[in-house]
């Protein structure tokens, strides 16, 4: 099952992709690619089934959990506080949370935007008998009951789902709105972006929405929901490639934020020892064909998920998928790279 979101005919330069996600078609767990370049959609297509217990057919407005791609719009929450001078980069957790333990009073807003806070894995910290989902607060209990972090905030770059969390905390803290309605505020409702929601299964609703799954000897099985699932700070996010297209899009203009501390998001950082690391302000950074990237990727039991920008073309892909395998860098660099041979 194809689904062609706009009546367009695909131009024959584009039938690489379908070549690149043929397992994706059909009666499996599918996938919704766009590929954007200078504001205009080149490429915009739908593959495979969203639900594979009703056969509901992904379209291009079926929204998938965005996982990790969620850190770039907490980020750009933390960012838009600080533009608005009620929060500080250098603000520490003991600054925030005065009963929080001793060592919170080395790890900053920087620290935890950046992942080199050195926080504990939560996901390590929950029993191996727990059945009840985790949410942000209970990250943020969690760390209450440590005493120590990895290694010395500054020092190191340790990816941090921890540190996600608990800037959703400190969104909601600081602005007295709940993460979601906050998100509403200050992009989702500006940019039309009117189906995006940060879920939590029995609170809100995801319109055409895409249940994740995971391949097994017999074929793929519903893996929805873990148990961490609904932390949403580090990757509760549902949205569609429709909607990404708008984000996609705002991050060229000064409409989120200032578009110096904008740069800043997209700019590599610097541990204590001078050295850089390929991370900014929720966004992943590298260098592809000799281009400046800024991309993110997510990953959980139902899905693997992909931004991936070259700025300076103004050229995107967007991935969405809901089945738990595939690398979607590989696949957003194999059509850039395409792209970018047909355009020399």
């Amino acid at each position: 099952m194809t689904n062609i979101a706009f009546t367009q005919n695909v131009d024959d330069k584009f039938t690489f992709i379908d070549s690149l996600l043929t397992d994706y078609d059909g009666s499996k767990p599918g996938a919704s690619v766009m590929v954007i370049k200078n504001g205009d959609v080149l490429f915009k297509k739908a593959y495979g089934l969203a639900d594979i217990e009703t056969d509901m057919p992904v379209t291009t407005e079926t929204n998938f959990r965005l996982a990790s791609v969620t850190k770039q719009f907490t980020a750009a929450c933390i960012l838009n506080l600080i533009n608005e001078n009620k929060l500080s980069f250098n603000y520490t957790l003991n600054d925030l949370y005065p009963e929080f333990p001793d060592y919170g009073k080395n790890i900053t807003i920087e620290h935890l935007l950046t992942h080199t806070s050195g926080l504990i894995d939560y996901e390590d910290l929950i029993p191996d008998t727990a059945t009840i989902q985790v949410y942000d607060n209970d990250v943020l209990s969690m760390m209450m009951t440590q005493d120590s972090t990895y290694f010395e905030p500054g020092s190191q770059y340790r990816y941090s789902n921890t540190a996600y969390a608990l800037l959703k905390m400190i969104i909601e803290k600081i602005s007295g709105l709940s993460f979601n309605d906050y998100l509403n505020q200050i992009i989702f409702n500006p940019f039309g972006m009117n189906r995006t929601v940060a879920h939590t299964e029995g609170s809100t609703i995801v319109e055409n929405r895409a249940y994740g799954s995971s391949r097994t000897d017999s074929g793929f099985v519903k893996t929805d929901q873990s148990l961490t699932s609904a932390v949403l700070g580090d990757g509760g996010i549902y949205s569609s490639v429709e909607d990404m297209f708008k984000w996609d899009q705002a991050l060229y203009t000064d409409k989120i934020l200032p578009l110096d501390l904008l740069n800043k998001a997209f700019t590599r950082k610097q541990l204590s020892s001078g050295e850089l690391i390929d991370y900014g302000y929720g966004w992943r950074l590298k260098k592809f064909l000799e281009r400046e990237v800024v991309y993110h990727t997510g990953s959980t039991i139902g899905g693997r998920t992909i931004i991936y920008r070259i700025p300076s073309e103004k050229l995107s892909v967007i991935f969405l998928s809901n089945r738990n395998e595939g690398d979607t860098l590989l696949i957003a660099e194999e059509i850039i790279t395409r792209i970018i041979q047909q355009k020399q």
